[in-house]
């Protein structure tokens, strides 16, 4: 496992949050580029769960799943349209500055 955050963002997540978090060399996969678009939450989160990547979204849903068990590497929520792409950006940078896997670890950060 990597000792650096590694981020999957939900297909309701802007790409460009994915392209701006990757131009600061974080490490991050996005559901239309892993051919799961339309997938149900549960297989986004365990794709997550599978790669050890903090799951990314605005999906309300992730919360309940995530919450039933603490076998995901994180889940980092926003609810949609509340935070500007930069806030998003920043929160999330600052997530992988501060924090190690260990530490999301069945976690559920409110961005």
């Amino acid at each position: 496992m990597s000792d650096r955050i590694r981020f999957h963002l939900d297909e309701n997540v802007d790409p460009d949050v994915g392209l701006a978090l990757r131009h600061q060399g974080i490490d991050v996969t996005m559901t239309r580029e892993m051919g799961l678009l339309g997938l149900s939450d549960e297989a986004q989160l365990t794709f997550a769960r599978n790669e050890g990547r903090v799951i990314v979204t605005h999906d309300a849903d992730f919360l309940r799943l995530a919450s039933q068990s603490s076998d995901h590497w994180g889940v980092a929520y926003s609810k949609k349209n509340t935070r500007s792409l930069g806030e998003i950006i920043r929160s999330l940078a600052l997530i992988y500055e501060v924090l190690n896997p260990d530490e999301m670890r069945g976690w559920i950060e409110y961005l």
